[in-house]
């Protein structure tokens, strides 16, 4: 049955409802692909629904095959695919299981993706192209009636499709960690990585009552790093009838100081927050100047811990103490590699936000006291 009797991070659901259990219909069908299955059953456990038939796999040419074994017609899909390193796999199973329902008389298709591949190329650079626009596109046209997804980097992706989007944030789980797992949190610093995450930050600090710093500035890389133009455009002959160049200045490079810390984090135990772990060498450099600076403590905080690479041998030999994460993306692997890693999980958020939009309940109280910063 499905019933809320579970807490939301730091704040409860109201008892009037939490007591009312409503019944499963047999409209409802949980789909999942190779991307978190152990998410999709956490999902499945808490929502009481089992997961519908649904073989996912790659043919000998790499093909993504999709069988649906259970029938669809007229049922509301859930279909549950995040995004991690095999992001490109990752994409085309949704897109082809949400196909195959659209083909096969879904009432409606919801897509849970806690994490939105290319997400961060949602910006136009140079000759590429705003590619998060082109993957909402994909996803509407394949035939996603809704999107529930979690700390976009952008808020403004939203906007890409031609669907509702719930953007749900795991900032209140994240906040109950600091405050039940971090002894002496109140002497705590919330740090903000670079300037651009400083809203986040702020925002963090304000809920918990703490001090703010800021880190900016980077690293100096070494001069063989330098851009030296060899991928600028070959230089075109002088036009004879004019010259457009003329009078229109040359917009000056931006120089970056030496990594520098804003606030004091003497004595202090420094929070780093964030929406994505990805590279980590970023957060390295940061806590050793933190380190530097005096701070006995590091944590790194965030929503989406992808740990690319070799992040798990560079956080091990880092001054970080600890890295949480929530489980938008498995990561047990890295997980075993170093024992600083550490997991929260949402699935409670996601099922519940399932559970409101199959019931055609209200989602405004998984956003309450939600901000733009958050």
């Amino acid at each position: 049955m499905f019933t809320k009797k579970a807490r939301l991070g730091g704040f409860r659901i109201p008892s009037a409802q939490r007591d009312m259990d409503v019944p499963i219909t047999s409209d409802i069908v949980l789909l999942s692909g190779n991307s978190h299955p152990e998410l999709a059953d956490l999902i499945g456990n808490r929502l009481g629904v089992k997961s519908g038939g649904c073989a996912v796999y790659h043919k000998t040419n790499r093909e993504t095959m999709v069988e649906i074994g259970d029938s669809v017609r007229g049922k509301d899909i859930y279909i549950i695919q995040t995004g991690t390193k095999d992001c490109n796999n990752n994409i085309m199973e949704l897109l082809i299981m949400a196909y195959a329902c659209k083909t096969s008389s879904a009432k409606s298709i919801v897509a849970v993706i806690p994490y939105l591949p290319y997400s961060k190329q949602c910006k136009m650079r140079k000759r590429g192209c705003i590619v998060s626009k082109l993957l909402a596109k994909m996803m509407c046209n394949s035939g996603l009636t809704h999107i529930i997804t979690m700390d976009l980097h952008q808020k403004e992706i939203q906007g890409f499709f031609e669907c509702p989007v719930d953007n749900l944030r795991a900032s209140p789980f994240l906040l109950q960690y600091i405050q039940e797992c971090i002894p002496d949190y109140r002497n705590s610093i919330i740090v903000a990585r670079n300037p651009g995450s400083a809203n986040k930050a702020t925002s963090y600090a304000e809920r918990l009552r703490l001090g703010i710093a800021v880190i900016h500035g980077e690293q100096k890389g070494a001069e063989s790093d330098e851009v030296d133009g060899r991928y600028s455009p070959p230089t075109l002959p002088r036009s004879r009838t004019m010259d457009a160049g003329v009078g229109v200045p040359a917009h000056p490079a931006k120089e970056k100081p030496p990594i520098n810390v804003v606030g004091d984090v003497g004595g202090r135990i420094a929070i780093m927050v964030d929406d994505l772990i990805d590279d980590v060498q970023s957060f390295v450099a940061a806590a050793e100047v933190l380190k530097e600076r005096g701070a006995y403590k590091i944590y790194v905080l965030a929503t989406h811990g992808l740990l690319s690479s070799d992040a798990p041998r560079l956080i091990e030999d880092s001054p970080i103490d600890e890295v949480v994460v929530t489980n938008t993306i498995p990561h047990e692997l890295q997980k075993m590699q170093c024992h600083k890693i550490k997991t929260v999980d949402i699935s409670i958020l996601l099922s519940e936000a399932i559970r409101r939009i199959h019931n055609k309940e209200s989602m405004s109280y998984l956003f309450k006291n939600v901000t733009l910063e958050d």
